[in-house]
């Protein structure tokens, strides 16, 4: 990787980045272009070690609603989506759920839960 652009998806900014090997920078990157600080990370990371929150549904089976909105309560590796969206597409879940409740227990070994994102009682 020479050099790569990126508009930040950290804040409604958008800014439009430039990011580049460096090897005399601490974090091994020259980011140009942000804004904030969180840019710099953002960038650094984006080229590293993508990630994602998911959120999504899943079918509820006995509430008025057929869907309950989920997410996931930290990131999971950016090309785990597709594999994370069908193991989360199995999940069929029973009233009563709180916000907060876990749906899905470390998905497919991310370390990262599925949870609930509304009440349903």
């Amino acid at each position: 990787m020479n050099k790569q652009d990126l508009v930040c998806i950290v804040c409604p900014m958008g800014c439009r980045m430039t990011i580049e090997k460096d090897e005399s920078s601490q974090l091994g990157y020259k980011v140009t272009g942000n804004t904030c600080k969180r840019g710099v990370t953002y960038a650094v990371k984006e080229v590293t070690n993508p990630t994602r929150v998911i959120c999504t549904t899943v079918i509820i089976e006995d509430f008025y609603l057929k869907r309950l909105p989920v997410r996931t309560d930290g990131e999971v590796p950016k090309n785990m989506i597709f594999d994370c969206m069908m193991e989360i597409n199995k999940t069929k879940v029973k009233t009563p759920i709180n916000v907060g409740d876990i749906i899905v227990e470390d998905l497919l070994g991310t370390g990262v839960n599925v949870i609930a994102s509304r009440s349903a009682k």
